[in-house]
């Protein structure tokens, strides 16, 4: 069996106890972005698996656009990084 050389941790234990690897985590050529995606990277994030300049780079992100997913995912929630309810959970 080979395994591919990456950088960083293969897997990560999240406080709930699931574990979390490489593979959960979307495809570089992501092009839609659903909230079990965005959901992935904010959690890939926060807990290590990927760091947060490699997520923007690996997912052509902008800054503002990732910090938009972790506020609104550590507010409200996965419910929140659905597109059709950013009205729904935007600041005024």
């Amino acid at each position: 069996m080979f395994l591919k050389k990456v950088e960083g941790p293969r897997t990560v234990t999240m406080i709930d106890g699931r574990v979390m690897s490489q593979a959960d985590l979307p495809p570089t050529d992501t092009k839609r972005w659903v909230a079990s995606r965005k959901a992935a990277v904010v959690r890939g994030v926060a807990y290590g698996l990927i760091s947060r300049k490699e997520a923007l780079e690996r997912y052509a992100l902008s800054e503002e656009e990732f910090e938009e997913w972790i506020t609104a995912a550590g507010r409200h929630g996965i419910d929140a990084l659905k597109a059709t309810n950013t009205q729904k959970y935007r600041q005024p």
